[in-house]
């Protein structure tokens, strides 16, 4: 089992920051690829970007490719999604997501445990 809490949300104007945080519990967190993920209003969650245990291995969608960065830090359990250049478009929930085998993936059905969420809001 993994516990994940996400921290960080906020409001934030267009061209702004955020850093989120993901901390998990769990004895096999430092092995879990890691994802990040959210949902607008009315619209199907979305895949952001993921992290291999190792760190080598990242994956990001189109749209925040150059944007978001995704890490981890397995000393400490966490995961972190910088958001720089944000858009009002980025408002949504954001979620951090844990998958129990195989590597990294961008799709949502691949994850096994799942955060509550924090709300990003991006203001123009």
């Amino acid at each position: 089992q993994v516990q994940l809490v996400e921290s960080g949300g906020g409001s934030v104007q267009a061209g702004g920051s955020l850093r989120l945080s993901c901390a998990a519990s769990g004895r096999t967190f430092t092995t879990n690829p890691m994802g990040w993920f959210r949902q607008a209003p009315g619209k199907e969650r979305e895949f952001l970007a993921a992290i291999g245990w190792n760190v080598a291995s990242t994956a990001y969608a189109d749209s925040v490719k150059g944007r978001f960065t995704i890490s981890r830090d397995n000393a400490k359990n966490t995961v972190y999604l910088q958001m720089n250049s944000l858009k009002p478009e980025d408002t949504a929930v954001y979620y951090c997501a844990s998958r129990s085998v195989g590597g990294i993936s961008t799709m949502r059905y691949n994850y096994d445990y799942w955060g509550q969420g924090t709300q990003v809001t991006v203001s123009s």
